[in-house]
């Protein structure tokens, strides 16, 4: 299940863009004594030239169209390798599957979740940044990361809906 669409990412060479993306991929496996599969490659070469929120079916779908012997659980293990690398992000919006989005040369972005028609579309805004650094000062705490996801209907079914 495809869900959304990110914002638009300049790239001047997608291969080169992949190959850096997945360097901090590759110290990880290292250091955690794991080698480099061709099929691991598959799932992420194809998660990372993606700028979607993606669920493990959608993701294995797209890896069949290439290799039609990779299976579910090796998704899910490459998706939770990429999570602990820090290359993939899980997201809960509130419905029945986890959704992963790339995070490698991502900006940081909140979201707005149609609850209706699950589109989620990402934003940013500097305003928001700064209150919420505000707060944490106020009540001194120190802020390391956040995730601000708003919960309502998209113009689209507000419309559909009067």
């Amino acid at each position: 299940m495809v869900r959304g669409a990110a914002g638009n990412r300049a790239t001047a060479s997608p291969r080169r863009d992949l190959d850096e993306a997945k360097a901090p991929l590759r110290a990880f496996l290292k250091a955690k004594g794991l080698h480099e599969s061709k099929v691991r490659d598959l799932v992420v070469d194809t998660f990372l030239a993606t700028d979607e929120h993606l669920d493990l079916a959608a993701i294995l779908e797209r890896v069949k169209r290439k290799n039609s012997a990779v299976g579910f659980a090796t998704v899910y293990r490459t998706m939770r390798l990429l999570e602990e690398a820090g290359l993939a992000q899980s997201r809960d919006f509130g419905g029945a599957t986890t959704l992963y989005e790339p995070c490698h040369g991502r900006a940081h972005h909140d979201h707005l979740v149609c609850e209706r028609c699950n589109q989620i579309t990402e934003f940013v805004n500097d305003n928001i940044e700064r209150l919420q650094e505000k707060v944490a000062k106020d009540h001194g705490f120190e802020l390391r990361r956040h995730r601000l996801e708003l919960f309502g209907l998209c113009a689209r079914c507000r419309k559909a809906g009067s």
